[in-house]
């Protein structure tokens, strides 16, 4: 990030204690910018403005509050064009299978799946990881982007974060009362989309039983057992396949599509990822041309009380896969292919 002009003993090392801020600044930006390479483009133009500016840095706050204050500001005005990303099920109905129709929106357009290590730092406190984890995932990032830009940075702050009132006014040139009171606007807000429809419930890291499903659903989809499938399957289960707004409710709708328009899906392998404070993997169709498995889709798993309530295949591999870190390619046949870390 250096450009050439580091030398002096003000910013001796600058580089290195701004690193050491990038995924939690990260995770703060993917909250506020619901985009995966929106909010590392944030933070890395964070970044370079604090090293610009770091000369006019006064010390009288913390350089993590300072970097946050940049980020704030960065993603404000990023957002100042009023795109609020969404899931399918946030701008539609539910398609019946038999009317089902795959119809590309925009990229601006979707809520983004995330990394885990892109966005949760490293922390001790079991609580804490919890917290952090419940945060990015897809249901409440959902609910975030329904908020009006300085409510969704008040709420981050103040109930992800747990900044004091007093801390966020400072970041935000206001007052208190105006963050207390744009933070229960938001709250309301939040707890509004909350009783039309129940979050993931996830332990961190899995339960036994959460475990056990997960290798019971791995066993189905690459069998491509529909009858296992079903029984794994909440009655009231979603898929969704952005770019298209496509959704699916239902486990008959469900294994319906997978054995009709998704039917080239069958034979496929997964390999597991951490998304979104959430289980997911990696899915790999047969390639009949190049032999052994090309990439189709980051899947992400939501569960809730012993079953799969929402499965979200997210098909951009060219951009999804790399952040991953996982291969574009996966070679063997399909009974040569073992399951990655």
């Amino acid at each position: 990030m250096s450009d050439g002009t580091a030398g002096t003993t003000t910013i001796d090392g600058l580089d290195v204690r701004l690193e050491k801020h990038r995924v939690e600044l990260t995770g703060y930006c993917y909250r506020m910018l619901g985009s995966s390479f929106e909010a590392e483009d944030a933070v890395q133009d964070t970044l370079v403005r604090a090293w610009r500016s770091y000369d006019k840095f006064e010390g009288r706050s913390s350089l993590r509050s300072w970097l946050y204050r940049i980020a704030t500001n960065v993603c404000l005005d990023m957002l100042t064009a009023g795109n609020k990303r969404a899931r399918p099920m946030d701008l539609s109905e539910s398609t019946p299978l038999a009317q089902a129709a795959l119809s590309p929106r925009p990229e601006n357009t979707w809520l983004e799946p995330m990394p885990d290590t892109r966005v949760l730092p490293a922390v001790q406190d079991p609580a804490e990881a919890a917290v952090a984890k419940e945060s990015v995932r897809l249901a409440f990032m959902a609910a975030l982007q329904q908020l009006p830009p300085k409510q969704r940075s008040v709420l981050i702050l103040r109930e992800v974060l747990a900044w004091k009132a007093s801390e966020v006014a400072e970041l935000l040139d206001t007052s208190v009362a105006s963050v207390n009171s744009a933070l229960q606007r938001a709250r309301a807000t939040l707890a509004e989309r909350a009783q039309a429809g129940a979050d993931a419930e996830v332990s961190a890291p899995l339960d036994a039983e959460q475990q056990k499903l997960l290798e019971r659903y791995v066993a189905a989809f690459e069998g491509y057992d529909m009858t296992a499938l079903t029984a794994l399957l909440h009655e009231d289960a979603i898929m969704t396949m952005p770019p298209f707004d496509l959704w699916l409710t239902g486990h008959d709708d469900i294994t319906g599509f997978m054995t009709t328009i998704g039917a080239a899906c069958e034979g496929s392998r997964l390999l597991p990822v951490q998304v979104n404070g959430l289980p997911g993997f990696a899915q790999y169709k047969p390639d009949p041309e190049r032999g052994g498995f090309s990439p189709w889709a980051i899947q992400v798993l939501e569960i809730s009380d012993g079953r799969l309530t929402g499965f979200h295949f997210y098909l951009d591999t060219e951009r999804w896969f790399p952040l991953f870190g996982v291969p574009l390619h996966l070679d063997g046949e399909p009974d040569e292919v073992e399951q990655g870390a």
